[in-house]
């Protein structure tokens, strides 16, 4: 563990404190899934869950980058056209890294509004927090806008950084058809992007010097990683 002063520790120690009290993300993605399960038909439950069935299949999950490995580097837009490199924020200190899969994505939202909550025990920590979709420019600064998130957003169109990490899956014909009927995949993410590929809900907590040292992956879209499990992460960074 890292030494910090004395103020940044109870900062660190009450907010963790906080978040014990507080219901976790999971328990607040829960509520969401089981209103949204109770207004759909069997037939579209069935569909989700051969769709995350078919990820597992896919070995998604085992082959994405893990804790260990070094974190491909990349240089991505945010949604102002401002220029994102991840070794030049390294520079600067550890780097959270988390995809979402969209603004559509009622899930995603109440991940990236949890870990707004805890973003100034990140900063305080000495790291920044970047989001990474496949979603265009304005979209993204859409979503930004609407949770009221501070954090960096950038898009990674076609998903060709997803790719180097190993986080891209193509989604099964059925749960295609039933987003298709809710939204189009391509205004979100541009004409020429696959209507059917989307990435893992990963977090990755890299140090300065490139290595992964936290990763959440999961072939549930439903699951993701936990604010005080990052906050943890980054304190044991030496």
């Amino acid at each position: 563990m890292r030494t910090f002063p004395f103020f940044l520790f109870l900062s660190l120690a009450s907010a963790l404190h906080a978040q014990s009290d507080a219901p976790s993300l999971q328990e607040k993605i829960d509520q969401l899934k089981s209103a949204n399960r109770a207004k759909a038909t069997p037939e579209k439950l069935a569909a989700y869950e051969d769709g995350i069935k078919d990820v597992v299949t896919a070995k998604v999950v085992e082959s994405a980058r893990k804790v260990g490995d070094l974190a491909p580097d990349f240089t991505l837009h945010d949604a102002k056209g401002n220029t994102v490199t991840l070794s030049e924020e390294l520079k600067n200190g550890p780097v959270v890294l988390t995809w979402y899969r969209g603004g559509w994505c009622p899930y995603c939202n109440v991940q990236l509004a949890a870990y707004q909550q805890i973003l100034p025990q990140i900063e305080e920590l000495g790291a920044r927090l970047i989001a990474v979709s496949p979603e265009l420019p304005d979209k993204a600064m859409a979503t930004a806008e609407k949770g009221h998130l501070k954090f960096t957003v950038v898009s990674d169109l076609n998903l060709k950084v997803a790719a180097e990490y190993g986080l891209v899956f193509a989604l099964t014909p059925e749960v295609a058809e039933l987003y298709s009927a809710f939204f189009s995949m391509k205004e979100y993410n541009g004409a020429e992007a696959s209507s059917n590929e989307l990435p893992l809900a990963a977090t990755y907590v890299i140090s300065p010097d490139g290595k992964i040292v936290y990763s959440f992956l999961h072939a549930d879209y439903t699951k993701r990683a936990e604010p005080r499990e990052i906050l943890a992460a980054l304190d044991r960074i030496e």
